[in-house]
C-alpha cells in the first residue's frame, strides 16, 4: 500500500510541475549555464527585441525592431515563468532600442535612430494615450542606429542619451561640437531639443550601447563597442584589439563631478588588450590605450596616456556589450555581450557578471582579462552567429529575476539563481510570492492531501 502512494505522489508531483512550468524549446543546442544558475526560455516569435523594461505593475515592455513596443503580463514563480498576454502598446516601426518608463509607470520613453519620443503611459492597460512627443531630435547617423535612453534614480528629470558614431573610425568626432559618439544629459519634461543642445557627459565613445547608474553610489557606467579593421602602423591588429571598454563617467548628478566632459579616446585612440600583437608596443599594458595615427602611431601613445580617459575595464574585442544592469545593492553588473560578426573564431553570445566592491567601483583592475564571469551562454560558439542566440537587452522584475532578449532569434530568457531563487535577492520584492499564475508547491502539496485523504 505504502508503495502505490508513494507511486502515485510521484506522478502527481510530475504532472504538476509539467503544468506549473512551461517549457520552450529552441532550435540551437540548449545554452550553456554556469554553475548556481538557472535559465529558461520563456519567449519566442517575436521580432528583433532590443531593449526591455518593468513597468511600476511588473508588465514586460519590449522594442521589437520593426513592431515597437509591445508588453506581456508575467505570472509563476522562481525560474517557472510565463509571460502571456501580449499586445501591441506603441505601433511605430521606427523604434528600435532605447526604453525607459517612469516610476509611477505614467510615461514611457522610446527611441530611433532620430529621436526620443514621449509618451503617456498607463502601466494598468499597458497602453498610451495618443502620439508621442519628440523631446529630443536630430540624432540621424549612417552607421550607429541604437539610441540608448537611462531615466536617472539619483537627479529627478535627468534623461542620459548615448549616440554613436556615423561610421567605423569617424574622424569628425575629434570636434565635441560634432554631437556623435556621446552621452548627453536631458530634461524629458522639454520638448524638441536638438541632441547637440544637450549637456554632455562624455564623448570619444565610438558606441557606447550600454548605459547604467549604480544604485549604490549614482555612478554612470557605459560599455563601448569599439572600431573593426584597425590597423597599426600599416599591420592589420584587427583581431586581437582594440577592447571593448567599460567606462566610468562620474555621478552624473554631482555638479563637481570630475570626470563631466572627459573624452575617451575615439577616434584617436583605442584600449589595449593583447600587447603582443601591436607594433612598437613598447610600455603598452593591457587596460591602456593606444594610438592609430596614419604616421608614427607610436609617438601618439603619450597623447592617449595622458590626455584621454582610460578605460575603467576591458573585454575581449567584438564580443559586442550591449546592455549594463547592476543588482539593487550595486555588488554586481550584469552585461549582455551580443556576439561577433567579422571574427575568425567567434566570441561574445553571452550575460555575464563583473563583480563591483564597497567604493562602487569594479573589484578587478584596470589590466584584468577576466572580470567576466559567464553564466548563460551559448554551448557551441563555432555555430555563431547564424544559428545560435545573441544577447541584447536586460531587465531586472520586481522578484529579482534578470530578462534577457535574443533579438537574432525572437526570443527572451529569465535567468535565476538554482532552484529558481531570486537572482538579486536584495530586490524589494524578491522574497514575495508573484500576485498570478502557478505555484509548484501549491499543486504538489494539494496532491498528496489528496492522496492521503483517499487511503487514509
Amino acid at each position: 500500500m505504502l508503495n502505490e502512494i508513494l507511486l502515485t505522489i510521484a506522478a502527481l508531483q510530475g504532472r504538476a510541475l509539467a503544468q506549473s512550468c512551461p517549457s520552450l524549446s529552441a532550435s540551437y543546442p540548449a545554452p550553456s549555464v554556469a554553475s548556481g544558475y538557472e535559465a529558461r526560455l520563456v519567449a519566442t516569435g517575436l521580432t528583433k527585441p532590443r531593449g526591455i523594461i518593468f513597468d511600476n505593475k511588473n508588465n514586460l515592455l519590449v522594442v521589437e525592431r520593426g513592431v515597437g513596443v509591445t508588453s506581456f503580463t508575467v505570472s509563476g514563480t522562481g525560474s517557472c515563468v510565463s509571460l502571456q498576454n501580449k499586445k501591441t502598446v506603441v505601433g511605430d516601426n521606427t523604434l528600435n532600442h532605447g526604453i525607459e518608463v517612469s516610476d509611477d509607470g505614467k510615461t514611457l520613453y522610446a527611441s530611433s535612430m532620430e529621436s526620443v519620443l514621449k509618451y503617456e503611459y498607463d502601466s494598468n492597460g499597458q497602453s498610451v494615450k495618443g502620439d508621442g512627443k519628440v523631446i529630443v531630435s536630430g540624432m540621424t547617423t549612417e552607421d550607429t542606429v541604437t539610441r540608448t535612453l537611462l531615466l536617472s534614480k539619483k537627479k529627478k528629470n535627468t534623461l542620459l542619451v548615448s549616440r554613436g558614431s556615423d561610421e567605423n573610425i569617424d574622424l569628425s568626432t575629434v570636434d565635441i561640437n560634432n554631437g556623435q559618439s556621446q552621452i548627453r544629459i536631458f530634461d524629458p519634461s522639454k520638448s524638441d531639443v536638438d541632441y547637440e543642445q544637450g549637456t554632455t557627459l562624455a564623448w570619444g565613445l565610438r558606441n557606447a550601447v550600454g548605459v547604467a547608474e549604480n544604485p549604490k553610489d549614482g555612478g554612470v557606467w557605459s560599455a563601448e563597442n569599439n572600431a573593426d579593421n584597425i590597423e597599426r602602423d600599416g599591420f592589420e591588429i584587427h583581431e586581437n584589439n582594440p577592447a571593448e571598454e567599460l567606462n566610468y563617467h562620474g555621478i552624473a548628478s554631482d555638479a563637481d563631478n570630475p570626470l563631466m566632459n572627459r573624452n575617451y579616446g575615439y577616434p584617436l585612440c583605442y584600449g589595449v588588450w593583447n600587447v603582443s600583437e601591436i607594433p612598437s608596443a613598447g610600455t603598452l599594458q593591457v587596460g591602456q590605450q593606444f594610438a592609430i595615427a596614419e604616421a608614427n602611431a607610436t609617438t601618439q601613445d603619450a597623447f592617449c596616456r595622458n590626455d584621454r580617459e582610460a578605460p575603467r575595464l576591458v573585454f575581449q574585442p567584438h564580443t559586442s556589450p550591449l546592455d549594463l544592469k547592476f543588482d539593487s545593492k550595486g555588488e554586481n553588473l550584469y552585461v549582455s555581450l551580443h556576439g561577433s560578426w567579422n571574427r575568425e573564431d567567434p566570441v561574445g553570445y553571452s550575460v555575464s557578471v563583473i563583480k563591483f566592491g564597497s567604493d562602487g567601483q569594479p573589484t578587478e583592475g584596470s589590466t584584468s582579462t577576466s572580470a567576466l564571469t559567464p553564466i548563460l551562454g551559448n554551448s557551441n560558439t563555432t555555430a555563431c552567429p547564424e544559428n545560435c542566440f545573441r544577447p541584447a537587452g536586460l531587465a531586472w522584475d520586481r522578484n529579482g529575476r534578470l530578462y534577457m532578449t535574443s533579438d537574432s532569434t525572437g526570443e527572451i530568457y529569465v535567468i535565476t539563481k538554482s532552484d529558481g531563487k531570486a537572482l538579486d535577492a536584495s530586490a524589494p520584492s524578491a522574497s514575495a510570492a508573484p500576485s498570478k499564475g502557478y505555484s509548484v508547491a501549491g499543486v504538489v502539496i494539494a496532491a498528496l492531501t489528496t492522496v492521503f485523504a483517499y487511503f487514509l
